[in-house]
C-alpha cells in the first residue's frame, strides 16, 4: 500500500508539473509569480554546462540557472544577504536571496558572470579546504569513487556495495558509506581519500573539474572585492559541524573564518552550516566568533524561529523546469 502510494504521488506531482508548465505558456504562472508576496533564501551549489547529475544531485547547468535568474529580475526583488537580513523587503513583490555552497570554481566560472550580465546580488559559502594545500572536498572526492569505481569495496574491515542510486553501503546493514565518514572529524575522510585514490585517478580527466574543483584564493579575492557579491563561510573542512565536539566545530568555525578573512581583505560575518546541520551550542559559539548571519536549511529547534541571527533557506532542484522551481520557491516545498 505504501509503494502504490509513493507511485501515486509521483504520478500526481508530474502532473501538476506538467500543468504548471503549461499554465506558463496560457500566461497564469506569470500571473502567479507577480503577484507573490514574502521572502526565501534560495541554495545552489554547483552550475556546469551539461551533464548536471553526473556526480550527485545539488548541480544545474548554466543554461538553467540564466533562466532562473530571469525570473528573478522580472517577478521577484533580489536581494543582498545584508538586505535580506535588515529586513529590507519590498512589500509588492516576492524577495530572493541567492546563495551558493561549497565554493567550486565553476561558481566563479559560469555563475558569478551570469550575476554580473543581471546586475544581481549572490552570497559564495566557502570552506578553508584550500588553505590545507586541498582543491576537492571529501563528498566530491567520494561521489566521484562512487561513480567510477567497483561494485563492492572494502575499507576498514567492512564491505560496501553499490546500491541501485550508484552509492555504497554497507553489507550487511545497508548504511552509506557518506553518512558513517560524516561522523567525526576530518581525520577519517582524509584517510579515506588517502586510501581510495588509486581507485579512479580522476585527475586524469580534466574535463570532469568543473564537478569538483574549488575556487582558488585569487577567484575568492576578485569575487569579494565584487559589490554583487557576499563572502561567508562554510565550515573549514566542510564536515558535519554537530557531529563534532563543540571544540572541534568552533575551531572549525574561527579558522574558515581567519583564513577567508585573510584571502578577501573583508570582515566575514556569515556562516552557512554544512548540511543545513547545527547545535543550539554550535549556533552560540559562532556569535561568539563574530558571525552575525548564520544561514541553515530547516530549522532544527523550536527556539530557532525566535533567533534574529539564524534563517531557514531552500535548495533548488535539478529536475523541474525552472517555472516549476519558481512556484516551489515561492510554496516553499516540492509537493504540491
Amino acid at each position: 500500500m505504501n509503494m502504490l502510494s509513493t507511485i501515486l504521488k509521483k504520478i500526481r506531482r508530474k502532473i501538476v508539473y506538467a500543468g504548471n508548465d503549461l499554465g506558463n505558456l496560457l500566461g497564469r504562472t506569470p500571473r502567479l509569480l507577480s503577484e507573490a508576496q514574502g521572502a526565501r533564501i534560495v541554495v545552489y551549489h554547483g552550475i556546469c554546462e551539461e551533464d548536471p547529475l553526473r556526480y550527485n544531485n545539488s548541480f544545474i547547468t548554466r543554461k538553467v540557472f540564466e533562466q532562473h535568474l530571469q525570473y528573478y529580475k522580472k517577478y521577484f526583488q533580489v536581494l543582498s544577504l545584508d538586505d535580506y537580513f535588515n529586513g529590507r523587503l519590498n512589500p509588492d513583490r516576492f524577495n530572493i536571496c541567492i546563495t551558493f555552497d561549497d565554493g567550486y570554481e565553476n561558481n566563479y566560472k559560469y555563475a558569478f558572470p551570469l550575476l554580473k550580465q543581471y546586475d544581481t546580488p549572490a552570497a559564495f559559502f566557502i570552506t578553508g579546504i584550500r588553505e590545507t594545500g586541498r582543491d576537492i572536498l571529501w563528498n566530491d572526492f567520494l561521489g566521484i569513487v562512487s561513480k567510477h569505481g567497483p561494485e563492492r569495496l572494502h575499507y576498514k574491515g567492512t564491505e560496501y556495495k553499490k546500491n541501485q542510486y550508484g552509492q555504497y553501503t554497507s553489507e550487511p546493514g545497508g548504511q552509506r558509506f557518506a553518512n558513517l565518514l560524516r561522523e567525526g572529524n576530518f581525520g577519517n575522510k582524509a584517510a579515506m581519500i588517502e586510501e581510495l585514490s588509486k581507485l579512479y585517478v580522476f585527475r586524469s580527466q580534466p574535463s570532469e573539474t568543473d564537478f569538483w574543483g574549488q575556487m582558488t584564493e585569487d577567484q575568492m579575492y576578485e569575487m569579494g572585492a565584487s559589490p554583487l557579491v557576499t563572502i561567508g563561510c562554510h565550515g573549514y573542512y566542510h564536515t558535519d559541524l554537530a557531529r563534532l565536539t563543540l571544540a572541534e566545530a568552533s575551531a572549525e568555525m574561527q579558522r574558515s573564518r581567519s583564513y577567508l578573512q585573510r584571502i578577501t581583505g573583508q570582515p566575514i560575518q556569515a556562516l552557512a552550516f554544512p548540511y543545513g546541520s547545527y547545535t543550539r551550542d554550535t549556533i552560540t559559539s559562532a556569535k561568539k566568533i563574530g558571525f552575525q548571519q548564520l544561514l541553515a536549511l530547516d530549522f532544527s529547534f523550536a527556539e530557532d524561529h525566535n533567533d534574529s541571527s539564524l534563517r531557514e533557506r531552500f535548495v533548488v532542484n535539478p529536475y523541474i523546469s525552472p517555472t516549476n522551481q519558481m512556484i516551489a520557491t515561492i510554496k516553499r516545498t516540492y509537493a504540491f
